[in-house]
C-alpha cells in the first residue's frame, strides 16, 4: 500500500507577510534583501489551476532546481542565499509545513520575459510552424515533422503572464526592446548554454529534454541572475528516450497526462478547472517521481 503523502495546496505561514501567490508558488517577504519561495503542490494547465494538489509536487520541484541550481552555478549565478529555513521561520510547526518546498532566495528585479528553449518541434512552435513556417520569428525548414529535432537549437521568448492570462510568444527584436539589446543577449546566450548542458546530461539517463523555460532576474550591479525553477516537469517537456518517435506526441514525464485528460473531456480551458480523477492525480505524481529518480537518483 502506497504512503500517504500530506499535500500543501497553499502554503500558510503566518509569521511572514505573504507577497504573492502564483499559479505554483507562494512567496513571502523575509527581510529587504530576501523572499521565501514554497513550491505548492498547486498543478496549472492552459493556465489555469486546477483544484486538485499533486501529492508530492512541490517537493519534487524544489529538489529538482536545487540540484540544477548547483550543476550550474559556474555557467550562471542563482537566487539562492544560503540561508537555511530554520534562519527565517521560527516556528517549528510552520517550518514543518513547507520544510520539502522551500528555499530562501535574493530578492531581485524580475524581467518581465520567459527565456524558452527549444531543441524539438513540439508544442505552440509545433502550431507556429505549421501556420508559419516560424516559431517566435525564427525561420525554419520546410517539411519538419511533429517532435523532429530542430537542425540546432533555438531561443523562442515570451511575456510573463498574470495568473489566469496566457503567455504570448515574442520575437527577439521585441525582446530586446523590453529588456534592452545586452541583456536579451546575454539572457539568449546563457539560456541556450544552460539547456545544451542539461540535454548532455539528461541523455545519459533515458530522458530527451525537448524544451524548456527559465526566468532571470537583475542584481543591485545588473548582473543576469537565474530565479524561479530550472529544468524541472513544470517547465520543461521531459520524453523518455526509448519512446520517443518522430511524428507523434511522445509520451512525458510532465502535466501532459493532464493536459491529455482534459482535452479529451471536452474542458473550454477557461475558470473553474474540473476536478481530476484519482488515477490521473496519481498517474501525474508517477510521472514527477520518475523524472527526478532518473535525473538525480
Amino acid at each position: 500500500m502506497a504512503a500517504v503523502v500530506e499535500t500543501v495546496f497553499e502554503s500558510n505561514l503566518q509569521s511572514l507577510k505573504l507577497i504573492n501567490r502564483g499559479k505554483v508558488r507562494d512567496i513571502y517577504a523575509v527581510d529587504e534583501e530576501h523572499m521565501l519561495i514554497v513550491a505548492s503542490d498547486r498543478l496549472s494547465a492552459f493556465d489555469v489551476v486546477l483544484p486538485d494538489p499533486i501529492p508530492g509536487k512541490g517537493a519534487v520541484l524544489t529538489e529538482l532546481s536545487n540540484f540544477w541550481f548547483a550543476r550550474t552555478a559556474e555557467l550562471v549565478p542563482n537566487h539562492l542565499s544560503g540561508l537555511l529555513l530554520e534562519d527565517v521561520l521560527g516556528d517549528a510547526e510552520e517550518r514543518a509545513q513547507v520544510a520539502a518546498q522551500a528555499v530562501v532566495v535574493k530578492r531581485l528585479d524580475p524581467l518581465p520575459v520567459e527565456a524558452i528553449v527549444r531543441g524539438y518541434l513540439i508544442g505552440s512552435g509545433w502550431k507556429d510552424y505549421q501556420a508559419t513556417g516560424q516559431v517566435s520569428g525564427v525561420r525554419l525548414p520546410e517539411g519538419l515533422e511533429q517532435a523532429q529535432r530542430l537542425p540546432e537549437t533555438i531561443f523562442t521568448p515570451s511575456t510573463k503572464a498574470a495568473v489566469g492570462d496566457h503567455d504570448e510568444n515574442i520575437s527577439f527584436d521585441v525582446m530586446a526592446d523590453l529588456v534592452g539589446a545586452e541583456t536579451a543577449a546575454r539572457v539568449r546566450d546563457v539560456s541556450v548554454a544552460l539547456y545544451e548542458q542539461a540535454v548532455a546530461y539528461a541523455a545519459e539517463r533515458g530522458i530527451i529534454i525537448a524544451d524548456t523555460k527559465f526566468e532571470f532576474g537583475l542584481d543591485a550591479e545588473g548582473a543576469i541572475v537565474l530565479i524561479d525553477e530550472v529544468l524541472t516537469p513544470d517547465s520543461s517537456r521531459f520524453w523518455p528516450a526509448d519512446e520517443y518517435q518522430v511524428g507523434t506526441s511522445p509520451p512525458s514525464f510532465d502535466k501532459q497526462y493532464v493536459r491529455d485528460y482534459l482535452e479529451s473531456i471536452g474542458w473550454n480551458k477557461k475558470p473553474p478547472a474540473p476536478s481530476l480523477p484519482n488515477e490521473v492525480i496519481e498517474r501525474t505524481a508517477e510521472k514527477y517521481r520518475e523524472a527526478r529518480d532518473r535525473l538525480i537518483g
